[in-house]
């Protein structure tokens, strides 16, 4: 019987990251995939990043992920949003190729050490009471292995549904998979219907684009892997355009709402809130006279254009007519037509924060499975439970990340303590100390961690080291540095509307000022001469210089959560048997099992007087 240390069921994003990071870390590993040539595919919009998802992305490549890489290969274009906002909602936008991405992606793997590739479908996993020890494929083949990660993404039992037309499918046209999922029922674990979809694509030799507003990509060192030194330049960016529905558009899905499978019963289950179909926008926002569409690439030498916005349920003849409506596709021609799909996940709160389940050993879930959505959610959660799915292994102590760390960790964190009853989204509004968890410093977060698991290697680690180092020189220069042309200064601060220009000043304090910018202090402050910083690095250098009050205060805040994690509970606390308690409280203690009090004190139905029953029993018990 062939065995390996680590099986990877599925090859979508979270697939990929888990796969590689096992491999990386040493181990054998095999991801099992229906199709080899789908494996970090894009089922939905080609794009990687947006909100707060641009920052997850930065996140997984400091601590040694691949996705960042994958994404700076060769982007059709790229942009820094929210950039009139705070450091910390702005993140990184790419539209990558549809086909570029993965084929680079597969391009990787194929050459990766320990790292083995099958097509197979999993229908059963191997198991005692408590361990889970393999898998067993659809042909009868057993695979034995020390863990086992199911990222299966929306194929696990999957519908495809269009108008009143269901059948078994996954995303693109491929196969579902089948059986698996009646399995994992059988083993005690508790699955529930997701939904999601995807929008029409239309030939863009049909589209009349100048009846569009252009949306350009931005010039700069913009990159998502701190590796990347190849930036692209505007003029090898292709635009994506912005349209609005019309009235018609929305006088048609009005009259057909009976033919969507949203509408007629066949589609029962929760889907994104954030990334809703046409025709529930229409009902749920029945004011709004029209909604935003955008116009975008899905691949530089294709003619595909993904209308991003319009997906829906109603069926093919209908979806004619609503894109015939549409502003510049009077005339468009429907390469692929909208579906919704339905697809089996498990329950959130039988995973600890490991991304284990709870029940069984050795049995890991990332991605789509564990409730979420997106590409960058499935491959944070990928690249995490292959990193603890290793540690376990080598009996290590597991690696979890803080809410004040990382989105990934308030990601994760928001999953095993509360649940989702949708698929759940990561926003910036859900991190509490998003002004510590910025684009520019995620390294500074987080590369020590990859360092020390052993996926960053040594001389990308110095480089790291060395690059802080610079910075807070260049830091401490516009500290202690006094300006010396006061007559340039003056006449410099008068052009910006500052009136004081004749009074001394500091790099630093002039640097808080709105309006000034690094590069505007270097010609007045000779020690800064001497750095030859990047974009990136004058970033990092503005936004600790500009916001350093606003930082040491969510530090400060960030100080009573960290205390509070300290204080562990007990994995075997009977709450049920615990005076003070309210009813609800005891239920989803129980259910969720929390590590700390802090945990415990984030979990919905947990109120403050139940945290002070917990300490004081904890003080009883001698724990704290």
């Amino acid at each position: 019987m062939n065995s390996f240390d680590v099986i990877v069921i599925g090859g979508g994003h979270a697939g990929v990251e888990a796969s590689m990071a096992s491999a990386h870390l040493g181990h054998k590993t095999l991801l099992l995939t229906l199709n080899k040539k789908m494996i970090a595919n894009t089922p939905c919009n080609p794009h990687i990043g947006g909100s707060a998802k641009g920052v997850v992305v930065r996140e997984i490549d400091a601590l040694g992920g691949m996705m960042g890489v994958f994404a700076d290969h060769h982007p059709l274009q790229i942009k820094m949003l929210n950039t009139g906002k705070g450091p910390g909602v702005q993140c990184l936008r790419a539209q990558v190729d549809k086909y570029g991405y993965p084929a680079f992606a597969q391009e990787i793997m194929d050459k990766t050490p320990n790292l083995e590739i099958k097509e197979a479908a999993v229908v059963s996993l191997l198991h005692n009471e408590d361990t889970v020890f393999g898998v067993v494929l659809e042909d009868g083949t057993e695979i034995e292995s020390k863990a086992v990660i199911i990222t299966t993404g929306t194929y696990m039992e999957g519908s495809i549904i269009s108008g009143n037309d269901v059948h078994p499918g996954g995303p693109d046209g491929e196969k579902a998979s089948i059986g698996l999922s009646s399995c994992l029922r059988a083993m005690g674990i508790e699955t529930f219907r997701l939904k999601t979809g995807t929008p029409p694509r239309i030939d863009k030799n049909t589209i009349d684009f100048a009846k569009g507003e252009i949306q350009p990509g931005q010039e700069g060192d913009l990159a998502f892997s701190f590796l990347t030194h190849r930036h692209i330049g505007m003029e090898k960016q292709l635009p994506c355009y912005l349209i609005y529905t019309t009235p018609k558009t929305l006088e048609i899905i009005r009259n057909n709402l009976g033919k969507s499978g949203l509408f007629n019963g066949l589609i029962t289950s929760a889907g994104p809130r954030y990334c809703p179909s046409i025709e529930s926008k229409v009902v749920r926002f029945a004011d709004k006279p029209r909604h935003q569409l955008f116009l975008e690439p899905e691949t530089e030498e294709g003619n595909s254009i993904y209308l991003q916005g319009f997906s829906t349920a109603l069926p093919h003849e209908v979806q004619e007519e609503m894109v015939h409506s549409l502003p510049g596709l009077e005339n468009a021609k429907i390469l692929k037509y909208s579906y919704q799909i339905e697809y089996d996940a498990v329950k959130p709160l039988q995973f600890d924060s490991t991304l284990r389940i709870r029940k069984w050993q050795g049995l890991y879930g990332a991605g789509q499975i564990c409730g979420t959505s997106g590409y960058e959610e499935a491959a944070g959660l990928g690249l995490m439970a292959g990193i603890n799915a290793c540690l376990a292994i080598e009996n290590k102590e597991p690696f979890i990340l803080k809410r004040n760390e990382s989105y990934i960790g308030v990601m994760i964190d928001d999953l095993v303590t509360k649940g989702t009853e949708e698929p759940y989204r990561l926003l910036s509004s859900r991190a509490e100390y998003r002004l510590l968890l910025r684009h520019d410093n995620a390294d500074l977060r987080l590369m020590n961690y990859g360092h020390n698991i052993g996926l960053i290697n040594e001389e990308r680690y110095a480089s790291f080291l060395k690059k802080y180092e610079t910075i807070n020189e260049a830091i401490k220069v516009l500290e202690n540095e006094k300006i010396e042309d006061r007559d340039s200064l003056s006449s410099y601060l008068d052009s910006k509307g500052y009136l004081d220009g004749n009074i001394g000043h500091r790099g630093f304090e002039l640097l808080k000022r709105p309006g000034i910018s690094y590069k505007d202090l270097v010609p007045f402050i000779k020690g800064l001469s001497s750095f030859n910083f990047d974009d990136n690095d004058i970033l990092c250098v503005e936004t600790a210089v500009k916001y350093s009050g606003y930082i040491k205060k969510e530090e400060k805040d960030a100080e009573y959560l960290l205390k509070m994690e300290k204080i562990p509970l007990p994995t075997d606390l009977d709450y049920s048997s615990l005076d003070g308690l309210a009813l609800e409280a005891r239920q989803k203690l129980d259910a969720v099992k929390p590590h700390s009090i802090a945990q415990a004190s984030r979990i919905s139905g947990v109120n403050p007087a139940d945290v002070s029953v917990l300490i004081l029993t904890l003080k009883k018990k001698g724990l704290i």
